[in-house]
């Protein structure tokens, strides 16, 4: 995930609209966390290097610098990403709030200054997330309200390694080092989701290259493995968002919206539980309770899971090369905004077929 905290350069003058505006004081806060973050940093090679830090946290540390320096062989715009680490003293870095009608999968979005439009916005202050979840809700809102370990203020700042991520396993924190850098690499403004999945696609072909360079075939597979759940994981929420939309496009009334819903809901448990679930090597899925479908969930899950499959028919098509086709996708999509990277990406990928 990304959050870019601009606040300083926002509010000049803003003494007074600090009390009047709430995205004013969100900004402050924002500004005021990424400034504690970045006071409190020190080198990760002085926190590896200490006698005091404890022996798994300093493996995990030696990973991330190694991580980190193939992301620059591979052509990532490392910059000083993950050069430094910071304890934040909590267990939570921030929450992120998704929200979307209840009859339409149609992402509410926050405007922000460089990154444009954004389907999610994250909160260091977990009152304020609650309190905006509420206010979304009492006007009709579904919500969905989930923790973040790490963020990407995409080079601006010297984003230094949370202690909040070191609670990964190797490969996911591997691919945690690749995903925020690979956003330094790639942006396109107003496309989320687009960013977000090539992130993954990033993140995961890299660790599963990484692992193996290192002679690590178990982790390496792992990594494997992951990508190939993320693409099935993908595959299966794009159905069901299909049928979701056929469903609202019959413009249901409130106790059809609701019924229908819940069968949909159901009928993705039965997916989970029986062929989608049978198919995943990394993830298990167990008995799941029926509840009815929430879009807001729904939009945030598929943010990180769209055209994974294009993503990996590019890496296919680019010999399995991950540096080879991060390097190309830049040319492909620059000077693209919103929906016109996956429109460029998928012309790519279907002229290559």
């Amino acid at each position: 995930m990304f959050l870019l905290a601009l606040a300083a350069l926002l509010l000049v003058g803003g003494g007074t609209a600090y009390v009047a505006s709430d995205d004013v004081r969100y900004l402050w806060r924002s500004a005021a966390e990424e400034t504690r973050i970045l006071a409190d940093r020190r080198p990760l090679a002085d926190v590896a290097a200490d006698p005091r830090t404890p022996a798994d946290r300093r493996a995990l540390i030696e990973l991330v610098q190694e991580a980190r320096g193939y992301a620059a062989r591979l052509g990532y715009e490392a910059k000083a990403t993950y050069t430094q680490f910071t304890d934040v003293g909590r267990d939570t870095l921030l929450l992120v709030l998704s929200a979307s009608p209840p009859e339409c999968i149609c992402p509410h979005t926050w405007k922000w200054p460089i990154v444009g439009r954004m389907p999610y916005k994250g909160f260091f202050d977990f009152r304020a997330a609650e309190r905006e979840r509420a206010r979304l809700e009492g006007r009709g809102f579904d919500t969905y309200l989930r923790p973040s370990a790490a963020f990407s203020t995409l080079g601006w700042f010297e984003d230094p390694l949370l202690s909040t991520a070191l609670t990964r396993d190797s490969v996911e924190l591997a691919a945690l080092v690749f995903h925020e850098i690979a956003h330094n690499t790639l942006y396109v403004k107003s496309a989320t989701p687009f960013n977000e999945s090539f992130a993954q696609y990033a993140g995961y072909l890299a660790a599963e290259r990484f692992f193996r360079e290192r002679g690590d075939t178990l982790l390496a597979r792992r990594a494997a493995d992951r990508w190939h759940d993320e693409i099935v994981l993908g595959a299966f929420y794009r159905e069901l968002v299909d049928r979701l939309n056929a469903f609202y496009g019959g413009h249901p009334d409130s106790a059809a919206l609701d019924s229908g819903r819940v069968a949909l809901g159901r009928w993705a448990r039965e997916q989970l539980e029986g062929p989608v679930g049978s198919q995943l090597r990394t993830y298990t899925v167990g008995k799941l309770a029926d509840r009815p479908v929430n879009n807001a969930r729904l939009v945030g899950v598929t943010i990180y899971r769209s055209h994974l499959d294009w993503f990996d028919a590019w890496h296919r098509r680019h010999g399995d090369d991950v540096a080879a086709g991060v390097a190309a996708l830049r040319g492909l999509v620059r000077g693209a905004e919103g929906d016109s990277a996956f429109a460029r990406l998928g012309r790519a990928v279907a002229d290559s077929g």
